[in-house]
């Protein structure tokens, strides 16, 4: 009989540092399950991913540096994968691997950038870079609105331990990006008194709060590999895909979230698999996100032929405990125009305008003393590595790609208002322009809302926006313009609803979530190719023509 391939479960969690781990020194957090998978196979004591999420997520799934794969930003289209990247779920499907994404995808909306275009069987999640709500959250199932009861990260647990139990008798490959501990802040009351109890504040009480929630669904997780008998033929991989969301303890490193420092890219990394790994298992090489494609490949004995070209390696080596011939690396950071290069003894922070700064991080773990001046070579010959690999990853440019539409195998594609670009005086409701953000401040018919689309079937399309407007600016015409053609509408009936409630520990950075009104404008012929489609106010009897959140554009024929 021929043997069963190994099973994957990769478990990433959203803004979880390397500080939020209880056998990482921190006394006040939980995290049983987290340390008995530590302990279970292998713990990493200098891995690395990007300091921010679509960037980490990015180089997990391809094994390639970000800037190579065209993530360079989270927002405004910057997280999408180039579509020429072949993910690892991609490769394991090809080797009759089951594959499925549960939870926070953040790497492409729209297809064929979407999770089902990219290797993914099915994907119940969401493709932004947060939730708006914890609690009963809207997802989408392979493209089709999904409405759920419950928190969220019991939520996905639930639906990835129906899909193990499916797949129960062939290979499958379950990727769990959990959106905790990201904000906004919700979590379950017991998990925040617990915290409050401890004396934290609100912010830290709902970040313990929710890591200790993912904690308990890990274990839920492991527990059904166990009653399915499949514990032993597991690949179970754990970390965080950046640094900390908040001032808290990370271990007395330099930076947070953001930050091409210490603290924003040193995550938490363990790697269980029985038989495979020695339990208790310590590795002190450096590693990153962009290893654990390789590493996945090797260990589950899957075809290397066809395979993409790997920035990262297998660490297979250092898990199995054969690492004589383990060659000393440098890995790279890049993000927009900041980067960094980390060696095993040195870390170089590159930012624009100013020098190099170079820290030892044998005997200066917090980076507190620049030692470019003290080591030039060193620090000429890092600097000069890392503007060689900056050219190289960055040579197929890092402008966002336009969003496809047309289609037929996805019809309908909503351009939210946060992959826009804005002329004029208009502006965001939010500070940042962040997922779920909308268009407001329209009070001239100068300014603009401008997508750059690609149209890949000349056709009828219909176009829809979705809108707010108070009674006293009921009235406006706007337009849609794209490729010469154009299609307007009066902006009715009034439509100004409350943000809807939400269980918010403290105030959040995000817009809040409304519900938004439908205007069909009726519909436009598009030719094939490249075009901008814009969308403008030619009246305003009152103060603004509306608040736009979306428009919707669906292929007719």
């Amino acid at each position: 009989m021929k043997e069963k391939r190994p099973n994957v479960i990769l478990i990433l969690t959203d803004d979880q540092g390397w500080g939020d781990i209880g056998s990482h020194g921190n006394e006040m957090l939980d995290t049983p399950t987290m340390d008995r998978l530590a302990e279970s196979g292998a713990r990493f004591d200098r891995f690395y991913v990007a300091p921010v999420c679509a960037p980490t997520r990015a180089g997990v799934l391809t094994g390639r540096y970000p800037l190579r794969t065209g993530v360079t930003g989270v927002t405004n289209c910057r997280e999408n994968m180039r579509l020429d990247e072949t993910t690892i779920a991609a490769l394991l499907k090809r080797e009759g691997y089951a594959t499925a994404c549960f939870g926070k995808w953040h790497n492409g909306a729209h297809y064929p950038y979407h999770p089902n275009a990219k290797g993914f069987d099915e994907f119940r999640g969401f493709c932004a870079g947060h939730l708006s709500n914890f609690f009963d959250a809207r997802l989408e199932h392979n493209g089709e609105p999904l409405q759920t009861e419950g928190f969220i990260t019991d939520v996905l647990t639930d639906m990835a331990l129906e899909f193990i139990e499916r797949n129960s008798d062939r290979p499958f490959f379950c990727y769990l990006p959990y959106n905790a501990p990201h904000s906004p802040f919700q979590v379950p009351q017991q998990y925040f008194d617990k915290y409050k109890e401890r004396g934290a504040a609100d912010d830290l009480a709902s970040v313990y709060g929710l890591i200790e929630n993912v904690d308990d669904n890990i274990d839920r997780l492991m527990s059904k590999l166990r009653e399915f008998g499949l514990a032993d033929n597991t690949l179970v991989i754990f970390l965080g895909d950046n640094g900390p969301n908040t001032d808290r303890y990370n271990g007395g490193m330099r930076g947070r979230k953001g930050s091409l420092h210490e603290g924003g890219v040193r995550v938490p990394c363990f790697i269980s698999f029985p038989g495979r790994i020695k339990p208790g298992t310590t590795v002190s090489e450096i590693a990153a996100h962009i290893d654990l494609a390789p590493t996945i490949l090797e260990m589950t004995g899957a075809g290397k032929s066809g395979t993409p070209q790997f920035d990262g390696v297998s660490l297979t080596p250092l898990l199995e405990g054969r690492s004589d011939d383990w060659h000393e690396r440098i890995i790279f950071h890049g993000f927009r125009t900041v980067g960094s290069v980390r060696t095993q003894r040195y870390r170089m922070v590159v930012e624009p305008g100013k020098p190099p700064e170079l820290f030892d991080m044998a005997t200066d773990p917090g980076e507190k003393t620049d030692i470019a001046a003290q080591y030039p070579e060193a620090a000429r010959r890092l600097k000069n590595e890392y503007d060689r690999w900056f050219e190289e990853v960055t040579k197929l440019g890092t402008k966002p790609p336009p969003i496809p539409v047309g289609y037929r195998e996805w019809r309908l594609v909503e351009l939210p208002a946060h992959e826009a670009t804005l002329e004029g005086t208009l502006r965001y409701k939010g500070k940042h322009g962040w997922a779920h953000d909308w268009v407001t401040g329209w009070s001239d018919t100068d300014s603009r809302v401008l997508w750059h689309i690609d149209v890949v079937n000349t056709g009828d399309y219909e176009i829809t926006l979705t809108y707010t407007c108070s009674q006293d600016d009921v009235g406006g015409e706007v337009q849609v313009e794209a490729g010469g053609e154009s299609v307007s509408g009066m902006v009715e009936p009034a439509h100004d609803p409350r943000p809807l409630p939400s269980p918010d520990r403290v105030p959040r950075l995000e817009v809040y979530e409304k519900v938004w009104a439908p205007l069909e404008l009726g519909s436009l012929r598009l030719k094939k190719g490249e075009v901008v489609l814009a969308v403008k106010a030619i009246s305003i009897p009152g103060q603004c023509v509306m608040d736009l959140k979306a428009v919707r554009v669906r292929l007719t024929e």
